[in-house]
């Protein structure tokens, strides 16, 4: 993997830090819950998934990867509310922002080790299948956009 590929990942790490600011702001009509949530659950996901990567055992990896994930990975979109987020990551009640910012740097640090990670390194996921290494970038980002664009649209 080249590590130019993570640039785009960078990028939403940025973008995330940009809105801890306005962490408290909501509107029900886009989303029930403010967007500190959005950010907390994007972070934990993120760290969930690299972290499991580097905990798996590549020779058990197998290509299981479901066809909704392709078409989600094609089109890189995820639809609003058609999923519900698993337990593991699922943010507390109270959401606070050196919680955030904590998760941030974490996340900083799992982007670096996205590229050395075995090509059959993977998560499971539960509609998607088994995700490698050759897929993660894609998924963390297409997860990551669609939470941001929730946020920017509680912002308007």
């Amino acid at each position: 993997m080249k590590a130019s590929n993570i640039t785009v990942l960078q990028n939403s790490l940025n973008q995330i830090e940009d809105y801890i600011q306005h962490s408290e702001a909501t509107n029900i009509t886009i989303s029930k819950v403010n967007v500190a949530w959005h950010l907390d659950h994007s972070l934990k996901v993120f760290n969930a998934v690299v972290s499991n990567m580097q905990k798996s055992d590549p020779s058990t990896y197998e290509n299981n990867f479901s066809f909704i994930g392709r078409i989600i990975f094609a089109l890189k979109y995820i639809p609003r509310g058609k999923a519900k987020a698993p337990k593991h990551v699922m943010p507390s009640e109270i959401i606070l922002v050196e919680d955030i910012k904590t998760q941030l740097a974490e996340a900083r640090q799992h982007i670096k080790t996205i590229p050395t990670l075995d090509k059959n390194a993977y998560f499971k996921h539960p509609m998607f299948g088994n995700v490698n290494t050759s897929r993660v970038v894609r998924f963390l980002d297409a997860h990551t956009t669609h939470h941001l664009k929730i946020v920017r649209s509680i912002l308007k």
